[in-house]
């Protein structure tokens, strides 16, 4: 049994392996083992959870004749996060918050300045949570930089900073920033923040 599914992620939208616990109604361990046994096509981001695209997830069903839920699999777009820290672990424990309160969110994260601009290229989030003190390109610039990019013009910056004396509050907002966290913060105050960045956004 292979420790990883042969499956590379497509541009479709993909589901959580909660929500597909929950239309199935059965464990998200079940969910787990039904991949890695090769029975549901999945994939999973580096250090991320699985997984699955909602292609392959009706394909399961009907193999499994399990019930079609048409309205399910109605066209929608998921919200999409991209966090930009250098700190790896940081990085990752954000990753971690957001799958585990909002299961259907795509999360992906970058560790400096270019690489973050470079993913933005393709995949153009919703939210993107970005340190201010990154290599080779810094959170200020990353911050003008999108902030000036016609294509990126709907992005929600949230500022994250260790250093407020530095990053003041009224420094990253005139540089670009739409809100503003200081590390370290509670998992509560980030979601605050999203949800309000959110509801801004759909209100436009």
């Amino acid at each position: 049994m292979a420790d990883k599914p042969d499956f590379q992620p497509s541009l479709e939208p993909a589901l959580s392996t909660t929500t597909v616990a929950k239309y199935c109604r059965v464990s998200g361990v079940q969910v787990n083992r039904w991949i890695k046994d090769g029975k549901l096509k999945g994939y999973r981001y580096p250090g991320g959870r699985y997984k699955v695209s909602k292609k392959n997830f009706r394909e399961f069903l009907e193999l499994n004749n399990i019930p079609v839920i048409e309205k399910f699999f109605e066209e929608n777009t998921p919200v999409k996060i991209m966090i930009g820290e250098d700190d790896v672990d940081f990085a990752q424990s954000i990753v971690q918050a957001l799958e585990d309160e909002f299961p259907d969110y795509e999360v992906r994260a970058a560790n400096d300045g270019y690489e973050v601009l470079l993913c933005m290229g393709s995949y153009i989030p919703d939210i993107l949570l970005l340190d201010m003190k990154m290599p080779k390109i810094n959170g200020l610039e990353v911050c003008q930089r999108v902030k000036s990019t016609d294509s990126l013009e709907g992005v929600k910056i949230v500022a994250m900073t260790g250093n407020s004396v530095t990053y003041t509050r009224e420094v990253v907002l005139q540089n670009g920033a739409d809100d503003y966290l200081i590390k370290p913060f509670e998992r509560a105050e980030l979601f605050r923040v999203i949800g309000k960045l959110l509801s801004r956004k759909a209100a436009v």
